[in-house]
């Protein structure tokens, strides 16, 4: 019988927080293995809608979130989303009911080996970028965690002599002991999810814990270039593999003029990536070293970084109407990868602002504004902040909506000029989520006469 944080999930009753995609793979991974569950939501179920209709298909009862949500039941499992000082949650390690995440849930299950990519900006443009290597390598790989497919729907995917690619954030990180990376992957840290974590140590050691887990015959992918990313090296008893893009590391990846080099041979040329920007040529030193130690050969590693496609709503060309280029960067939902997108630019910029505040501090962005922006277009919840943050160093625009911030644009927009959505905030304000901003302010693009 398969046991989970010590108890044996056959007719366990097990209690699953926040219906959304990760809470609802855990509801169908814990059915296949004999549990009872109960899947619970701050919403009801009238608010849940076609979640709440898959529910009853399973026969899964459905509960609104109280303080008394896990009586009864023998472990407690979290979607990402779901913080873990609740008060469900406390109650439940107070009456000793193991609380573990969605992740910590997969890892049990899981076949294969894993690559862990995290870090607080280009998790998602690496690890989509290292599953295409893999794939194009002919390295058997599926793609998934923080990217599309929660880790529990993946399991039934998954076969020994596999990889299984994954995006991880610090809300997954968080909660896991058993999960394990066999190579490990910290791109860089920089604040983000305040609001959740508090302040920046705890949001560091929730992403330290992917180092922490590892066996000394794993190995951690490691940016040169980042202080906490080099201190972590300091809590993983595997092999520390280092990227920069500013000195020579041994082992590992870096850039030296136009050259990429891998352990001080070539591998490709810098200008030869697709991508626009020098932080993706970072997240192709992380993607190539990760992808090597999990066997493909640097020759391949280069034939399918020039193939990459990249990633929607990262850095995305929209279209070009009336000599004015626009671009989707929806996934800047901090102020470090606002920071990124605006460095990609030359100049002539049109920059939308805005969303929900994750308690972020915005005066980086004055000086980049300043010297490449025409005007901050500033839309969501966070405007009165941005604008005070910005005031004086670039001409700021109150827009309310991204609807009223394109009207602007197009109307005030010169040829050669670009229209960039690099929001620097979380979409909850006024969007589900990133991807329903970024698909939003495509779906303006087209309308834009030709």
């Amino acid at each position: 019988m398969m046991q989970v944080a010590g108890v044996e999930l056959r007719n366990a009753n097990v209690a699953v927080f926040g219906m959304a995609l990760s809470g609802m793979a855990a509801v169908r991974l814990l059915l296949e293995q004999g549990a009872r569950v109960t899947a619970i939501d701050r919403k009801s179920a009238a608010e849940l809608g076609r979640t709440s209709e898959e529910l009853a298909r399973l026969h899964v009862p459905c509960q609104v979130q109280t303080e008394d949500s896990v009586r009864y039941h023998q472990l407690a499992v979290i979607s990402p989303g779901v913080p873990v000082d609740a008060a469900p949650l406390v109650e439940a390690r107070r009456l000793g009911v193991p609380v573990i995440g969605e992740l910590e849930l997969a890892s049990y299950f899981l076949k294969g080996r894993t690559i862990a990519i995290t870090g607080s900006n280009g998790k998602t443009t690496t690890t989509a970028l290292t599953g295409h290597i893999l794939q194009a390598c002919g390295i058997p790989a599926q793609v998934g965690g923080n990217i599309g497919t929660p880790p529990a729907a993946m399991v039934s995917a998954s076969r020994p002599g596999q990889w299984n690619v994954l995006e991880l954030s610090s809300f997954q990180l968080e909660t896991i002991s058993h999960f394990r990376a066999d190579v490990g992957v910290a791109l860089n840290l920089t604040p983000d999810h305040l609001d959740r974590h508090g302040n920046i140590e705890s949001y560091a050691a929730a992403k330290g814990r992917l180092f922490r887990t590892q066996r000394e015959q794993d190995f951690a992918v490691l940016n040169a270039d980042d202080a906490t990313c080099v201190s972590y090296a300091a809590l993983t008893p595997g092999r520390p593999i280092w990227f920069s893009l500013t000195q020579p590391v041994t082992p590992g990846v870096w850039l030296e003029s136009d050259r990429i080099l891998f352990d001080g041979e070539p591998l490709m040329r810098a200008s030869e990536i697709p991508l626009r920007g020098r932080h993706n040529v970072e997240n192709v030193l992380a993607a190539a070293a990760a992808a090597r130690l999990a066997g493909a050969t640097c020759p391949s590693i280069a034939a399918a970084v020039r193939s990459f496609p990249g990633v929607e709503h990262r850095l995305e060309f929209c279209g070009k109407r009336g000599g004015v280029e626009y671009f989707n960067d929806s996934k800047a939902t901090n102020v470090d990868a606002a920071l990124k997108a605006i460095d990609a630019f030359p100049g002539r910029l049109w920059v939308i602002l805005g969303g929900k505040d994750k308690e972020s501090d915005y005066s980086p962005l004055r000086r980049p504004l300043s010297e490449k922006a025409h005007a901050a277009l500033l839309v969501g919840a966070a405007s009165s902040k941005i604008a005070a943050a910005l005031q004086g160093a670039v001409p700021l625009v109150p827009c309310g909506t991204i609807e009223a911030a394109m009207a602007h644009a197009v109307a005030h927009a010169c040829p050669g000029d670009t229209v960039l959505l690099a929001p620097a905030c979380a979409s909850f304000d006024q969007f589900e989520n990133f991807e329903h901003r970024g698909r939003f302010f495509k779906g303006l693009v087209e309308r834009i006469a030709l």
